[in-house]
């Protein structure tokens, strides 16, 4: 989708359907909430009078809820150059921010591609500072153009061409902007491109491929090793997992170093790329397991993530290692009760074969750390016990470092992610203790989120350090205004946006 900054008169911009936020400027309640009987109180978030004028009798005629993502399509606006007018309600003015701007953005995508319109311009809502709003709308545009329907015979390709913003302020600082978002849209959705294939179609060896490609094409330098070499490192966590299927599994590590970049600090994004999960012996239920090939989510987050750091090139040195396997039941497969050594000499007791992501990142860990990361950072569809705990809003966030913390936390905001802090406390290990090993891989049906954030930290130790559950964000449900139902690209614009503030 190629993106161009206007600083024209909205009314003046010639295209396909002109875009405008209207707000509700109702007074709540001292509670926050609408006042009962209240009429909404809309009005169009700019200062330009032509397109106020030809949204007027509309807003005014009581026909209205003013409730997020409300949309109302006009012909012909009087006064405008546009062919149409798309009002999209944003909700209350005082809680409106570019969280739900990126949403509005959406929306726009989304509405405009159910009409067959391919360009459009989106006048960006007053309030919002000039380069944080084109940030959002840029990126929330990018959002909304993806559809998972690859494979259908009679899929119509309907995706936006073209996206103007309408703005106001510096012209080149509003490009640069608009360019750096394009860089973070083009990545999430790569990202949910790997996450949307099949098993069949997404192997570890092919989403090792898909990296390596990408890799090429933007600079980094990867390299792909294979059982030979997870056997050679020691690995018996990872390969514990790998040892049961007929696919191969794939360790990829992917590096930028940009010259002059510091010896210190040095990122490790390590993601879970377990491309099919049945459970292995500790078999899944048959009912949603075809889900399961998004298991691979937060490896394929990284992956993204790396190729948005390549192109917008911080100064800062970044490792990206994806342990990508299948788990699979068969002769080979390890069993409840098993034994596994880590590549960290930790000695693990299988309780459960389905908890299988902790196992590849263990190892993918410790690695990152011998390869000289001082600052980690993990991705993956861990639990569904974070699900249990947050539900499909938010993701967990679990850290052994405030300040790193505080840091991640500041990108959450800046992109609009939403996560949460889960604790860490040591009275959670005591779940995970094994009567004849190191520690079990399960601790447990009561915080089983946290108790597999503490088999991780044992193997990130005193490395600040962040883990990331997505398992209830990485997939959306359903459709939404906003988003398709399928892989969402969680996580990726906060990573990206953390790697940047360590090189500024």
């Amino acid at each position: 989708m190629k993106t161009t900054i206007s600083l024209s008169i909205p009314a003046e911009v010639e295209t396909e359907s002109l875009v405008a936020v209207v707000l509700d400027h109702a007074e709540p309640t001292q509670n926050g909430q609408p006042q009962k009987d209240k009429k909404p109180l809309l009005k169009v978030a700019t200062p330009d009078a032509a397109v106020q004028s030809v949204a007027a009798d509309l807003l005014a005629s009581g026909e209205l809820t003013g409730k997020p993502f409300e949309t109302n399509l006009l012909h012909k606006p009087a006064g405008l150059k546009a062919k149409r007018l798309l009002l999209i309600s944003g909700g209350p003015a005082k809680k409106f921010s570019s969280y739900e701007l990126r949403r509005i953005a959406g929306t726009a995508v989304r509405t405009m591609k159910s009409r067959g319109i391919r360009t459009f311009a989106f006048v960006a809502p007053s309030g919002i500072p000039a380069e944080e709003a084109t940030r959002a709308i840029v990126e929330g545009a990018h959002v909304g153009n993806f559809d998972p329907d690859y494979y259908r015979s009679d899929r119509k390709d309907q995706k936006i061409d073209e996206l103007t913003v309408v703005t106001s302020g510096d012209q080149a600082a509003l490009e640069k902007t608009a360019a750096e978002a394009q860089i973070i849209g083009e990545s999430q959705n790569f990202t949910r491109d790997l996450v949307n294939e099949p098993s069949n179609r997404m192997t570890p060896t092919i989403l090792a491929d898909r990296g390596k490609k990408m890799c090429a094409e933007v600079g980094l330098k990867c390299e792909v090793y294979g059982a030979d070499k997870i056997k050679e490192l020691k690995m018996g966590a990872f390969w514990s997992v790998a040892q049961g299927s007929d696919e191969p599994p794939a360790l990829i590590v992917m590096t930028y170093e940009p010259a002059g970049a510091p010896a210190k600090p040095v990122l490790g994004l390590v993601g879970k790329g377990i491309t099919f999960d049945t459970g292995g012996i500790s078999i899944k239920p048959a009912d949603g397991m075809e889900k399961m090939k998004y298991d691979m989510a937060g490896g394929a987050t990284m992956i993204g993530a790396m190729r948005g750091i390549a192109l917008l090139k911080p100064n800062v040195k970044v490792i990206g290692i994806v342990c990508a396997t299948e788990n699979m039941p068969s002769g080979h497969a390890q069993k409840p009760g098993d034994v596994q050594i880590a590549m960290s000499g930790k000695s693990i007791e299988i309780i459960n074969t389905d908890a299988e992501g902790r196992l590849v990142l263990a190892d993918g860990l410790y690695y990152a750390r011998q390869l000289g990361c001082t600052h980690l950072v993990d991705a993956a569809t861990l639990t569904g016990a974070v699900v249990v705990a947050l539900g499909y809003a938010n993701a967990g966030v679990f850290a052994n470092d405030d300040e790193m913390y505080e840091r991640f936390h500041a990108a959450n905001v800046k992109e609009g992610e939403k996560m949460w802090r889960m604790p860490l406390d040591d009275e959670y290990k005591e779940q995970i203790r094994s009567s004849i090993a190191d520690i079990m891989n399960t601790g447990g049906r009561w915080g089983g989120a946290i108790t597999a954030a503490m088999f991780l930290k044992e193997f990130a130790e005193d490395t600040p350090w962040i883990h990331l559950d997505i398992a209830g964000t990485a997939w959306m449900e359903e459709q939404k205004p906003w988003i398709a139902k399928g892989p969402s690209g969680i996580a990726l614009r906060s990573l990206v946006e953390f790697v940047k503030s360590f090189a500024q």
